[in-house]
């Protein structure tokens, strides 16, 4: 059952998505070598609260961190930590959740630090272009999967890996609702009509060479198996009749 937002539920989501924007571009200004990625944690909780929001990921599941900085093969679910520091060259994914009275958003977006290789400046460039590419055939009334369809082309045009194991979803009530959204055309997203009032996370993620992923031991922490770079952009968004809205944005 997918959820349609109410219109004081869609204007709640609205101002928690312009502060996760916000929140995103302020951190720019910190994608440093030798910033920890702790740091980038603490001053995302801290802007957050300040602004009488929560952070939707601190506590979901057991997550301890308020962000997930997930760095080069990390693709989803890096843990911030005080160990870990940034480094020139490195390409940098924050996903982030902000809630306010109670209804949630979901966003991310991959940071270069300083100078990267060819390759993975490539790789972000082409990933942000298909949450782009994804989100240009939203409308009520299209099914599903031609926003996974277009987000596929888009790594099939430059051989990027696609994880199979990771989607976006539906957001709002909760981080995650139905549906799940792969980025991969698919015979269940075939089956799914978008609605007006329908409030989902569209989010790419693309691998530069392997598909194959593995947890590490602290049971969060996503990876590609060869250490191989990843890259992740998100936004969550709002169907409307005539196309979308991006709640997470300007």
């Amino acid at each position: 059952m997918i959820s349609i937002k109410a219109k004081k539920e869609i204007e709640l989501m609205k101002h928690a998505g312009k502060i996760a924007y916000d929140l995103l571009i302020s951190m720019k200004e910190l994608m440093k070598p030798g910033v920890s990625t702790k740091e980038l944690d603490d001053y995302a909780y801290k802007y957050i609260i300040e602004r009488d929001c929560t952070p939707g990921f601190l506590g979901y599941e057991g997550f301890p961190g308020s962000i997930c900085v997930s760095i080069n093969e990390v693709v989803v679910h890096g843990i911030p930590s005080d160990k870990i520091k940034l480094k020139n060259g490195d390409i940098v994914t924050v996903d982030l959740g902000v809630v306010y009275k109670g209804m949630h958003t979901d966003t991310a977006y991959t940071y270069i630090v300083g100078n990267t290789t060819r390759e993975k400046r490539e790789l972000v460039e082409h990933t942000r272009e298909a949450l782009y590419k994804g989100l240009d055939v939203i409308k009520e009334g299209i099914k599903l999967n031609e926003v996974c369809r277009n987000i596929e082309s888009v790594a099939l045009k430059h051989h990027y890996a696609v994880f199979r194991e990771l989607t976006g979803h539906g957001v709002g009530y909760d981080l995650h609702e139905d549906p799940y959204i792969p980025n991969y055309s698919n015979k269940e997203s075939e089956d799914i009509v978008l609605k007006s009032g329908m409030t989902l996370a569209i989010e790419p993620m693309f691998g530069l060479k392997t598909k194959n992923i593995w947890m590490l031991e602290d049971g969060w922490t996503i990876e590609t198996e060869d250490k191989s770079p990843s890259a992740h952009f998100e936004h969550t968004i709002l169907v409307t009749k005539d196309g979308y809205e991006i709640i997470t944005g300007e």
